[in-house]
């Protein structure tokens, strides 16, 4: 009788080790996702981090204008798409960010042909957006990142 009451108390003590494990896991392969913008003298871009050890999963990406809300960030800017590189708007297919990796959702390049006015208005457009994604990581817990791009007008005289 002793016998398999420690036999019992064996395997309780295995599924709690079980348990433990999997706790662990889900903490060590969670992503930490973050909207990163970078504002330089000749670069502006808009990037979704991820800062964590596990796999970021990209459900949606939104780009939020006063109460509208798009699926692209074309919809919301007035300049020419081929001035600038981004993301496709089309949330069909799901976007993996590996650790220690970035999705550039919007990137301009300037060179010294591009007048100061044109970057202006280019800053000044971009602060009129909120970037909202929704994702999940391995084991399918959500995560919701939003960020306004009112920085990018930080410099801007009032």
């Amino acid at each position: 009788m002793v016998s398999i009451i420690i036999s019992l108390l064996a395997l309780l003590a295995t599924f709690y080790q079980l348990y433990l494990q999997r706790v662990h896991n889900e903490k060590s392969l969670k992503p930490l996702g973050q909207i990163f913008l970078v504002d330089r003298k000749d670069y502006v871009a808009v990037q979704i981090l991820n800062n964590g050890l596990g796999p970021l999963i990209i459900d949606r990406i939104l780009f939020k204008m006063g109460d509208n809300i798009y699926s692209s960030i074309q919809d919301c800017l007035d300049l020419d798409p081929k001035a600038y590189s981004h993301s496709s708007g089309d949330n069909s297919v799901e976007k993996v960010i590996l650790p220690n990796s970035a999705l550039t959702v919007f990137e301009a390049i300037f060179d010294e042909t591009d007048s100061a006015a044109y970057i202006h208005s280019v800053r000044m457009q971009l602060k009129l957006i909120t970037l909202k994604t929704e994702g999940r990581d391995i084991y399918e817990h959500k995560i919701i990142l939003e960020r306004e791009l009112a920085w990018f007008a930080r410099h801007a005289s009032k």
